[in-house]
């Protein structure tokens, strides 16, 4: 059985940033909780390791006579992206839908986000996710499709440390009170976001993402703080795979 490191690791920030973003295994102690703040100046660059392996799957499938036309090739690689992560920004953007869909008060919406069932608000944003997503990626060149997905991979990520940023807790629990993001984790991270960007869509194109994903972060966020009080784990995945989405939107706008 595999130790963890210790919590003075160089290995630290990384392991966590993995084990929280993604199904990869890593050692974990017997009660160790992600150290997320550790953890957060590096998820712009585990989201583009995703985004790597999704690119990976669509440049080996679109091998295949017609899969990238038919955008065979485009399904295949939202859905490793998803099991690499175990669906986890998939999960709360459903979860964040079905809250924002129930009627009630902060509290009921509160609750029904914490419903581990899919409801109709869930699954139509799952589908409307999936269609824009499938729909940007489909007609990139393959080599394209694979550094468009690994902008938005590292993005979406980034994303995720400015809604943490300009949100505040809805609850007095839950895991996204440990996403505390210091000023030298918010350079590191963003460094990485707009390298990956910019290297991977252009300047012009890689600034345009860079400002979506900021947008995205911001409305999310005072879309909860309206709705629900405040963001949670959900509204962070939400946010995720909203600016995926539409990330991969802009690299097509400036493909064609």
């Amino acid at each position: 059985m595999p130790t963890a490191p210790s919590p003075s690791s160089p290995l630290d920030g990384p392991r966590h940033a993995v084990g929280f973003l993604t199904r990869v295994p890593v050692p974990f102690g017997p009660d160790e909780a992600p150290r997320l703040a550790a953890a957060a100046p590096w998820f712009p660059l585990v989201g583009a390791g995703v985004g790597a392996v999704s690119g990976g799957v669509l440049a080996l499938a679109a091998l295949l006579p017609g899969a990238g036309v038919a955008g065979v090739a485009a399904a295949l690689a939202l859905a490793a992206g998803a099991a690499v992560t175990g669906a986890l920004h998939e999960d709360g953007l459903a979860d964040t839908a079905d809250g924002l869909g129930v009627l009630g008060d902060r509290e009921r919406r509160l609750a029904v986000m914490r419903d581990s069932r899919l409801g109709t608000f869930g699954a139509l944003a799952l589908l409307v996710w999936l269609l824009v997503a499938w729909s940007a990626l489909r007609p990139l060149p393959t080599g394209e499709a694979v550094v468009a997905l690994v902008a938005a991979g590292a993005l979406s990520r980034w994303a995720i440390l400015v809604h943490a940023t300009l949100g505040r807790p809805a609850r007095p629990d839950g895991a996204v009170h440990a996403l505390r993001v210091g000023p030298v984790a918010a350079v590191a991270a963003t460094a990485v976001a707009l390298a990956a960007a910019l290297l991977a869509l252009g300047v012009v194109a890689g600034l345009v993402a860079a400002g979506v994903a900021v947008v995205v972060g911001a409305l999310v966020a005072a879309g909860a703080r309206r709705a629900m009080g405040g963001i949670t784990g959900d509204t962070c995945g939400a946010t995720a795979a909203l600016t995926q989405a539409a990330v991969l939107v802009v690299a097509l706008a400036f493909a064609v």
